[in-house]
């Protein structure tokens, strides 16, 4: 069981081979109990910022921290302008509202793409979003008194993915909360669920009693819609991503989807091809779905998603989309491709 286990695992980024899966309320229950006795060895009566993206690792952070310490806790959500359709909007009502969390909410879109304006690379891009962040959080600390950490719902394969596997070996890619990390951070970070995988972070995210929509919402990555905009980010295309991705999304939830397929989304590249609007010429962006199952994120396997689906989903974006004239559909397992193309 976790109780009996030393705290010290947790100070390290490798997974000890003998650490029990996470899979019954009983080992989750366990874990919680084992962290939050080393949050607070931690972090004492100092205060702690945690970047709350609303996603399902940075509110199990949340919830954890919230047991853990309390008012102790500031949650400070960025509006990056990479979010979903309506998401900081939920963001705000879930846990400022409905759960009373000490949230800051920060608009700071144009800061965001005007300094990704132009940078095509995606280790870039993600290295812009993830200083940008820890930039923003140091601006917002300094207004408050106390804050001596930075809390981050970083889990084991984002740190599998940034780190090299072996010697020769390059990263699969940097996520920002662990490859845009700046060398000279000024807050000790707590990671709680660092050495978990996917699926055992929603079995703690259920023992801690959070919503079950909320545990299994779908998986969305530090840099949002940046690494979904592939490509040098433009306005007009993200605008184009997000419709579109919100059209994905209400046609999985009406088929009934949204819970068998594990992630599912929308990549928009930066290319156009000539199609036909209005019986003139129409140069437009192609959509292209994403529709994955996996367990623990390492490895993915394809959706098979019904033609009528995909049928209705490409006759809506192509319709109400302005600016994507196609819509493909990825079948590449991970490996060989990642689940997200950037």
């Amino acid at each position: 069981m976790y109780a009996s286990r030393s705290r010290r695992i947790f100070m390290s980024n490798v997974r000890p081979e003998s650490m029990v899966r996470i899979t019954t309320p009983a080992l989750a229950q366990a874990f919680i109990e084992e962290q939050v006795a080393a949050v607070r060895a931690q972090v004492g009566d100092k205060k702690v910022l945690l970047a709350l993206s609303g996603g399902v690792d940075s509110s199990v952070v949340a919830a954890l921290l919230i047991k853990a310490i309390g008012k102790q806790l500031v949650c400070v959500h960025v509006n990056h302008g990479l979010m979903r359709k309506g998401e900081s909007e939920q963001v705000v009502d879930i846990f400022g509202k409905e759960l009373d969390a000490n949230l800051v909410y920060i608009d700071a879109t144009d800061r965001f793409l005007d300094l990704l304006a132009g940078v095509a690379e995606p280790e870039r891009k993600r290295k812009i979003i993830g200083a940008e962040f820890i930039n923003v959080f140091a601006e917002e600390a300094s207004k408050l008194e106390g804050i001596s950490f930075l809390a981050q719902g970083t889990i084991y394969p984002d740190i599998l993915e940034s780190i090299k596997a072996a010697e020769g070996k390059k990263a699969v890619k940097s996520h920002h909360n662990v490859g845009g990390l700046p060398e000279d951070l000024q807050f000790e970070l707590v990671e709680p669920i660092k050495l978990l995988f996917k699926d055992e972070v929603r079995v703690v995210g259920e023992a801690l009693g959070l919503p079950h929509k909320m545990v299994y919402r779908q998986p969305f990555p530090g840099p949002g819609l940046g690494v979904r905009c592939l490509g040098a980010i433009t306005r007009d295309r993200l605008h184009a991503l997000r419709e579109a991705d919100a059209i994905l999304r209400e046609e999985f939830d009406n088929a009934g989807l949204a819970e068998t397929v594990w992630q599912y989304f929308i990549a928009v590249p930066d290319i156009k091809s000539v199609g036909v609007k209005d019986d003139s010429r129409y140069e437009g962006w192609p959509a292209i779905i994403r529709a994955v199952n996996t367990k623990d994120a390492m490895t993915a396997t394809i959706e098979e998603i019904p033609y009528a689906v995909l049928h209705k989903i490409t006759a809506r974006i192509t319709n109400e989309v302005e600016g994507i004239n196609r819509v493909l559909y990825d079948l590449t397992p991970k490996p060989t491709g990642t689940i997200e193309w950037e």
